[in-house]
């Protein structure tokens, strides 16, 4: 007896009839449940947004905005990154519906069932759709690595640091991209959950 597995590739369109009221994305045309995050990244998420929200607002710099919103790269492509900015001269992606283009700068934090996709996954798709400046928040190993793209459309680190490296002196992480802004990672860290 053979036996063949239909597998479904997804689209946009097909992410849009998911009616059960669960958070997806879309990578590559496979839909992934993403499950609620716990305290300690929306405490994280919370302060690194405000922080972030007011210098640009300040500085009349673009838009920030955090999850849950869709962020449409393509019909096969649609994340909800945890926190995004957009410039000043990118506003035009933003619809009433989502985000339909790549922003300036994307923020994941990472928790335990999303490692593996935000580490790897969700960087090989941002840099794929030139996002100029991805995040890499840690909260378990209490560390922060921004990475920016390169003239060659690959990432590099551009600023990193851990509140447990002890050797390390400067415990702050500068975006390349939204410049001037800078946070320390003893506020974003700044609570521990039981």
């Amino acid at each position: 007896m053979n036996t063949t597995l239909e597998i479904k590739e997804y689209t946009y369109n097909d992410y849009l009839k998911t009616d059960d009221e669960k958070r997806y994305e879309l990578i590559g045309g496979n839909l992934i449940m993403v499950p609620a995050p716990n305290t300690e990244h929306q405490n994280v998420s919370k302060i690194i947004e405000m922080s972030l929200y007011n210098f640009v607002l300040k500085n009349k710099l673009g838009d920030v905005y955090n999850a849950p919103i869709d962020v449409y790269f393509d019909d096969k492509n649609l994340v909800q990154p945890d926190i995004l900015f957009i410039a000043q001269d990118n506003m035009s992606i933003i619809k009433k519906k989502g985000i339909f283009g790549s922003p300036d700068v994307l923020v994941e934090i990472i928790s335990p069932s999303s490692r593996n996709r935000d580490l790897y996954t969700k960087k090989d798709l941002y840099q794929l759709f030139k996002i100029k400046e991805y995040w890499i928040v840690d909260p378990i190993n209490k560390s922060v690595d921004i990475l920016k793209l390169g003239d060659d459309g690959v990432y590099k680190v551009h600023s990193s640091s851990s509140l447990n490296d002890e050797e390390q002196e400067d415990k702050n992480v500068y975006s390349g991209v939204v410049q001037g802004f800078s946070i320390n990672l003893t506020e974003i860290f700044n609570r521990t959950f039981d």
